[in-house]
């Protein structure tokens, strides 16, 4: 089942046209949100980068959105789908709706909601091998535009075809000063002693909500010291640790970047931290 603006239909039903602003020009942004029986996780920081990313895109942000009408469509969809008592990831795309060319028509917009079933409630450390490579056909803006989940993920579904082809679990993208910004499917962090380092939004790195969550943890923590600057690719072959965010997988610690191999001991431990802000939040 889907919720096409606000109305719950089954998927088969749920149609868009051709037109649709999100697949003619991209001008559409999403968010991934994941539910454990019923309770939304991390809610209000999804519910304010949807709606920053909708300003930055020039969206007009409709009154009924409040974040109790969405928490209500979600867990509508949630129900619909049976999945009220199961973990579930959710699908929430905002696109503006159909009309003009390069210039909207319209900045009115429409939305989409989608519902799938997850294995595990919370967070599980997977210690598997995990090799990621940089992926240097293509960079990644700095600026506003590449902190937002938006349609235009290019370089994400060329970084990943790349990844499959050379047998790597994931890639590192660069920007166009060269410097890592994160991973295709997350933030990337990375451990050298007790300093963990991850790269500025400036940078163009996606403002992630499990990027927030693990800054907010490691700026409460006298273990480590945080600093979100500038990673040089020279610098990850130095490092002790790297580990990737985000909402699906909470933290995926790397292996091995060409000829180096890391520890995990960090990540695991940053791990049970934020299972335990998950569930008190």
């Amino acid at each position: 089942m889907i919720n096409l603006d606000g109305t719950i239909v089954k998927e088969k039903n749920a149609k868009l046209s051709v037109l649709n602003r999100g697949f003619a020009y991209g001008d559409s942004v999403f968010e991934t949100i994941r539910v454990i029986s019923g309770k939304i996780m991390f809610w209000e920081d999804h519910y304010f980068r949807l709606m920053a990313s909708m300003r930055i895109m020039r969206m007009e942000i409709p009154s009924s959105f409040s974040p109790e009408f969405l928490e209500k469509e979600i867990k509508e969809i949630i129900e619909a789908n049976d999945l009220a008592t199961s973990p579930a990831r959710i699908r929430f795309a905002v696109y503006r709706l159909q009309g003009g060319y390069y210039t909207p028509a319209t900045r009115d917009i429409g939305y989409v909601i989608s519902a799938e079933a997850m294995e595990n409630s919370f967070y599980l450390f997977n210690d598997n091998p995990y090799e990621i490579e940089l992926f240097k056909d293509h960079y990644v803006n700095s600026g506003l535009l590449s902190t937002i989940k938006s349609n235009n993920r290019a370089v994400n579904v060329l970084g990943s075809i790349y990844a499959r082809e050379n047998d790597y679990d994931n890639c590192l993208l660069l920007n166009e000063k060269k410097s890592v910004v994160e991973a295709l499917n997350g933030n990337v962090f990375l451990v050298k002693g007790k300093t963990i380092k991850t790269p500025p939004i400036s940078d163009g790195a996606l403002n992630g909500i499990i990027r927030k969550q693990l800054v907010n943890i490691l700026k409460k923590t006298e273990e480590y010291n945080l600093e979100e600057t500038s990673i040089s690719p020279f610098e990850l072959q130095k490092a002790d640790e790297l580990f990737i965010t985000n909402v699906a997988q909470g933290i995926q610690p790397v292996s091995k970047y060409r000829k180096k191999d890391f520890e995990n001991k960090v990540s695991k431990d940053l791990l049970s931290k934020l299972n335990v802000k998950a569930r008190l939040g």
